[in-house]
């Protein structure tokens, strides 16, 4: 078992790595840039090129029914749904093949609404929230007993 992030602009890496160390999973931050991470045996970076979607190709190729992807990339979480990988988004809501058909639909027609719209017309996501981060703790610590359970 293992956690690939979707890191650029992920929010929770801190309780990430609380819960891999809790749990003692492996985990791997996937970024185009250089990050910090803390000096542990548990966490690893992968920094990959800055070409377009490069850490989500990365990030999609190493995901199995093993690993827990942690990315608000819709596009992404459906290519790692399809490789039988639990995926969570940063304010804890799980990516499931029931639902993510809507959402890469919901995602397309904001798109497109966000292309028209003139000036400040259409807003981006909810800011995140003590609650989400709590939701995440949960969600990934769930994932994390849920992937033991069945292996």
């Amino acid at each position: 078992m293992r956690i690939l992030v979707d890191a650029d602009a992920c929010p929770v890496k801190d309780e990430i790595y609380k819960v891999a160390w809790r749990h003692e999973v492996p985990v791997t931050i996937v970024s185009n840039q250089h990050l910090r991470i803390p000096a542990h045996p548990l966490i690893g970076r992968q920094v990959v090129s800055d070409g377009f979607d490069a850490a989500d190709d990365w990030i999609a190729e190493q995901a199995d029914r093993k690993a827990i992807v942690v990315t608000a990339d819709i596009l992404l979480a459906d290519r790692c749904l399809k490789a039988e990988a639990t995926v969570l988004s940063p304010a804890g809501k799980p990516f499931t093949l029931q639902s993510i058909g809507a959402q890469v639909a919901t995602r397309a027609i904001m798109a497109d609404l966000r292309a028209g719209a003139v000036g400040d017309a259409i807003g981006g996501p909810a800011p995140f929230s003590k609650a989400d981060r709590s939701r995440f703790l949960s969600a990934l610590d769930e994932a994390i007993i849920r992937l033991r359970r069945a292996s």
